[in-house]
């Protein structure tokens, strides 16, 4: 692991890239700062280590070039108040300007450059543009593992230009440690709890981590699909219909691989996808025409709170209902609070996945899991699999 951790950075200007990412309202005001505060770490240990440091970000989906509510200038003082520290602001992430202020900062400054995806050639992967950028530092960190899916100037290309000074940050590398303590050194019994809405989303997923856990439990609006495989009745829930026979699939190598799959037997139905929904429970082989599954039920529950419990290691991605309507939240809040109570016994559990994550944070439990992932799909693709080439240009 190629980490910052140790490191004497006097005299050298680190070039960070940072998921900066943030909510920010009309007032331009940020409504969220966890990306920021998740960069809080590698910054100062940066400056506590006698360097400087140049961050640069994107923010947002910028069409044609400069956008006044896509610029990073808005984040500046909050940066400041949260790091204690006057942070300096480059109106260009590139150029003889931007160069000439990074070029001079001095011991414990920090500089944030504009909006990366200004530029076109960021997304685009372009090399000469990559290149700019590696001006602006004498080490490269990725700090961004919520972009270490995507091969973008600043987060692939740029590597290439700091050949033996290149590192992960102590965000990127605590998600490379927490993900791999559950894809490659887990302690069993090993459990994936899989929710969400579709099959297939989650396919590659499912099917990775049936090389790895003991059990699979599958909730949320993806487990009808499962049941009408089996041939169970599901009124009007949600269902891929093409993606019976992978669902049937799965199941076999399941049972091939050892692996135990646990799926509801019961559900809340509504008559309606709505707060005000009439509601009912039913087994969820057994739904209704008209009716439809937005929850697991009670048995359901019981049922699953007793695997998380004689569980070590979790994975946690996607609710096991639409928590987002209190009528159908239970399922997923007592979920949650049994993996909370496994971890407080001793198991370690990952939570990932953009509705996992706002879940916990909504049921405030996030402090009672081991780890909260902060990337969505650079997780799922990890989780998959995939090679991220963010952490591959560091790696190599």
């Amino acid at each position: 692991m190629r980490s910052i951790k140790g490191l004497d950075f006097t005299g050298k200007r680190a070039l960070v890239r940072v998921d900066f990412n943030v909510p920010i309202n009309e007032e331009g005001k940020i409504t969220d700062d966890t990306r920021i505060r998740a960069a809080l770490p590698t910054i100062n240990t940066i400056l506590e280590n006698n360097g400087s440091v140049v961050l640069m970000s994107h923010l947002g989906r910028p069409k044609n070039g400069p956008e006044d509510k896509f610029s990073l200038n808005q984040l500046v003082d909050h940066l400041s108040s949260l790091i204690n520290k006057d942070v300096k602001f480059a109106n260009d992430c590139i150029g003889d300007e931007a160069v000439k202020l990074t070029s001079s900062l001095q011991k414990g400054e920090v500089v944030l450059l504009e909006n990366l995806r200004f530029h076109n050639e960021e997304k685009a992967g372009d090399r000469t543009f990559a290149e700019q950028l590696s001006k602006h530092g004498d080490i490269y960190i990725n700090d961004a593992f919520g972009t270490a899916h995507r091969a973008h100037a600043s987060t692939a290309i740029i590597a290439d230009f700091f050949p033996n000074d290149k590192y992960f940050g102590i965000l990127l590398e605590n998600e490379i440690l927490n993900i791999d303590k559950v894809l490659k050194s887990p302690q069993s019994p090993t459990l994936a709890v899989v929710g969400g809405a579709k099959v297939s989303s989650k396919i590659t997923i499912i099917e990775n981590l049936l090389e790895t856990v003991d059990d699979l439990i599958i909730g949320g609006g993806m487990a009808y699909t499962f049941i009408k495989a089996q041939g169970g009745k599901i009124g009007a829930s949600l269902v891929e219909d093409d993606y019976l026979e992978t669902a049937k699939g799965i199941m076999n190598k399941a049972t091939e691989k050892g692996v135990n799959i646990h799926l509801p037997s019961d559900t809340i139905v509504a008559d309606k996808f709505d707060a005000a929904a009439n509601t009912q429970e039913q087994k969820i082989d057994q739904i209704e025409d008209g009716w439809m599954g937005l929850d697991i039920g009670k048995e359901s529950i019981d049922a699953f709170r007793s695997v998380i419990l004689n569980s070590k290691t979790i994975l946690w991605n996607g609710p096991m209902g639409v928590f987002e309507m209190e009528k159908f939240q239970k399922g997923t809040v007592l979920v949650a609070e049994a993996i909370a109570e496994s971890t407080q016994n001793g198991a370690f559990s990952l939570v990932g996945g953009g509705d996992s994550v706002a879940a916990v944070n909504q049921f405030n439990l996030s402090d009672q899991v081991s780890y909260v992932s902060t990337g969505g799909g650079a997780m799922l693709e990890y989780l998959e699999g995939k090679v991220l080439p963010g952490i591959q240009a560091i790696r190599s």
